[in-house]
C-alpha cells in the first residue's frame, strides 16, 4: 500500500458515497449491521468508517440508550459521513486513527470495521488496538474482500487499465483493497494481536449497476484509483474510464450489469 492509496479527498468521498457505496458496500452494511445489533451491545465503536454506509444500517437497529462512537482516519471522509447521518444524539463523530484509538482499554461491548483493515500499515497493531478497547467476551466484526479474482468489476477494470499504461498500470484495487485475502494470514494476525476465538465466513454477492459507464465511472473517479490515475496522465482519465467501460461491457453486456463479488466477514471475541 502507497500513502496516495489512504487519500480520500477531494470529490472522492462524494463520489465514493453516490458511485461506489451502491455498487459494492450497501449489502454487505446490512449484513455487519444486524450482526452487530444482534447482542445488543451498550455500546459500539466504529473504525475506518469511511463514508459512513455502516453507520446509516447500523444507527437505526441500536439500542436508544446505546453509544455509538464513529471514528475515521480521514476527517474529509468523517464530516461527509456525518452530513449523511439523521440528527441522533447517540452518535460520537471522532476522527481517529484504528492503530491508535482514544479511548480507555475496556470501554466497548463491539468494535467494527467494514473494509478498513486492508488499509492498516500494520494490522496486529489495528487488531490489538480493536482488542484493547473490547470488554471481555466483546467482538471485533470487520470485514475484508477477497481476491481479486473474485470480484469482478473490480478485475475487469484493474486489466482494462494496464492496457492504456501498459509499463505503469494502476494496482490499486489489487494491491489494497483486494490485497488482503488470505484466511489464514488474517487468522494468524489476529492471533498475533491477542484473539483466540476467531469465526471467518466468506460470503458471495451480487453488484450491480446500470451501465458499464456507471460501473467503470465508480472504480475510477470514486476510489483513490483515480489518485492513481492522474498521478500517471491527468489527462488520460476520461480515456481510462472508457476503457474500463469497453471492458465491462465486452465481458458483463449492454445496459444494466451485475458482477460476482466476494469478501470475508470475522467476528473475533475476546
Amino acid at each position: 500500500m502507497t500513502e496516495r492509496d489512504k487519500v480520500f479527498a477531494g470529490s472522492i468521498p462524494k463520489s465514493y458515497d453516490t458511485l461506489m457505496v451502491p455498487l459494492i458496500f450497501e449489502a454487505y452494511a446490512a449484513d455487519m449491521a444486524e450482526l452487530v445489533a444482534a447482542s445488543l451491545p451498550d455500546s459500539v465503536l466504529e473504525t475506518a468508517a469511511g463514508s459512513g454506509v455502516l453507520t446509516r444500517a447500523l444507527a437505526p437497529k441500536l439500542r436508544a440508550g446505546a453509544r455509538y462512537v464513529v471514528t475515521d482516519l480521514s476527517q474529509h471522509m468523517l464530516d461527509y459521513a456525518a452530513t449523511r447521518q439523521g440528527a441522533d444524539s447517540r452518535i460520537e463523530w471522532r476522527q481517529a486513527d484504528a492503530l491508535d484509538l482514544p479511548f480507555e482499554d475496556g470501554s466497548f461491548d463491539v468494535v467494527c470495521c467494514q473494509f478498513g483493515a486492508m488499509f492498516f500499515p500494520n494490522r496486529v497493531v489495528g487488531y490489538a488496538e480493536a482488542r484493547r478497547m473490547l470488554r471481555p467476551g466483546g467482538r471485533f466484526v470487520f470485514s475484508v474482500w477477497d481476491r481479486i479474482e473474485e470480484n469482478a468489476f473490480a478485475d475487469t477494470v484493474t486489466n482494462a487499465l494496464a492496457t492504456v499504461f501498459a509499463h505503469d498500470p494502476p494496482r490499486f484495487l489489487a494491491r489494497t483493497p483486494h490485497g488482503y485475502h488470505e484466511i489464514a494470514l488474517i487468522r494468524e494476525d489476529l492471533r498475533r494481536a491477542g484473539f483466540a476465538d476467531i469465526e471467518i465466513k466468506t460470503q458471495e454477492k451480487v453488484s450491480c449497476a446500470t451501465s458499464a459507464r456507471d460501473a467503470a465511472i465508480a472504480y475510477c473517479l470514486g476510489t483513490p484509483l483515480r489518485n492513481e490515475i492522474e498521478g500517471r496522465a491527468p489527462e488520460l482519465l476520461q480515456l481510462a474510464v472508457d476503457c474500463a467501460t469497453e471492458a465491462i461491457a465486452s465481458r458483463h453486456g449492454e445496459g444494466p450489469v451485475a458482477g460476482k463479488i466476494q469478501a470475508h466477514v470475522i467476528v473475533a471475541t475476546r
